[in-house]
């Protein structure tokens, strides 16, 4: 295995869900280099078909104090329908994982209060200084999204290399209106996701889960 192929897996393995940052903010200078290396994503084409809104300081406090009380209220609009069935392999992917979280900050599966808690910092984006929007273009659609898809991994990889941490959360597209009010953004760009990220907590219990991952056999299937 050649240097850069060692440094690449462990960027990749140590790129994880982190759900307790630090107040401390990067630097601008981080920021730019962070995002600067993220635009060599490929995407069909190279149309690059997305736009990225990184909220920070006090418009990311507005967000942070507005999105918890309109879910609450039931205040919510999403852009792209959340309409996906997890059966078989993947509803036990998804069981798995959610249990390994509430097993790593101490929830019973009884504790239901505690669970929604630990739902509903989400949209506190985990006390993390920075959230970055990720945003399609109308009227592009589901090709366009992968291509997002692949911006967005290329993102997060950058962060990890240059010492940040990260989580991304489908939850920050559930109030889609406020996020583009706050940030004023063109109600053309449409929200699928969001990054929450910053310096990792790393002593904090829920930053312990990882994840499992299915083997090489499971998931790859080579044809000669």
């Amino acid at each position: 295995m050649t240097e850069l192929a060692k440094e690449f897996s462990q960027v990749v393995a140590a790129r994880k869900s982190v759900r307790a940052f630090k107040p401390e903010p990067l630097s601008e200078q981080l920021l730019a280099q962070i995002f600067s290396a993220a635009l060599r994503a490929p995407s069909n084409c190279n149309t690059q078909p997305w736009q990225v809104h990184v909220a920070s300081g006090e418009r990311l406090e507005v967000l942070r104090e507005r999105m918890p009380a309109d879910f609450m209220a039931g205040k919510m609009t999403i852009d792209f329908p959340y309409d996906g069935v997890y059966e078989g392999v993947y509803k036990e992917r998804q069981y798995g994982s959610a249990q390994a979280l509430y097993d790593s900050m101490g929830i019973k599966r009884e504790e239901k209060q505690k669970r929604q808690a630990s739902f509903m910092r989400n949209f506190t984006f985990f006390d993390a200084p920075h959230v970055a929007f990720l945003f399609l273009p109308a009227p592009l659609g589901l090709r366009e999204a992968c291509d997002l898809g692949m911006y967005a991994q290329t993102l997060m990889l950058s962060m990890v290399a240059h010492g940040a941490a990260c989580c991304p959360q489908t939850a920050l597209s559930f109030q889609c209106d406020l996020v583009r009010e706050v940030l004023e953004v063109d109600a053309s760009n449409k929200l699928l996701f969001g990054i929450s990220f910053g310096y990792e907590v790393e002593e904090a219990p829920v930053n312990s889960c990882h994840t499992d991952r299915g083997g090489l056999a499971d998931i790859v299937h080579f044809h000669s």
